[in-house]
């Protein structure tokens, strides 16, 4: 699986952003979706996730309530829409693909390049 990462930005503390990512490669349908990021001297941390179907949705307690990801499988594509941003929001955005959520999380599967995310207070 390809996976194309975009929509980063410089934005304000309490501003929003979507981020996007393009799949190909693999039937988009068959994986678990979701992102991850990765501050300056920081590990690589899970923000959230979403099933194939749509229906199963895990975030982060740090991003819960404001941050929400959507999946279109006609178009390939998952999305992560980002409110109330905070300046520790600020990292380098992964979107990621597994076979399911747990195995994301364990970091397996497919990653994209990241894009950058930078909330400024």
């Amino acid at each position: 699986v390809q996976l194309q990462a975009s929509g980063g930005g410089l934005v304000q503390a309490g501003g929003s952003l979507r981020l996007a990512c393009a799949a190909s490669g693999q039937t988009f349908r068959d994986y678990a979706m979701g992102w991850f990021r990765q501050a300056p001297g920081m590990e690589r941390e899970f923000v959230a996730a979403i099933s194939w179907s749509g229906n199963i949705v895990n975030y982060a307690d740090s991003v819960k309530g404001r941050f929400t990801i959507s999946r279109d499988n006609a178009k390939n594509t998952v999305s992560l829409r980002m409110s109330s941003l905070k300046p520790e929001d600020t990292a380098v955005y992964y979107c990621a693909a597994a076979p399911t959520i747990a195995a994301m999380q364990r970091l397996l599967g497919y990653w994209g390049q990241g894009t950058q995310v930078t909330v400024s207070s």
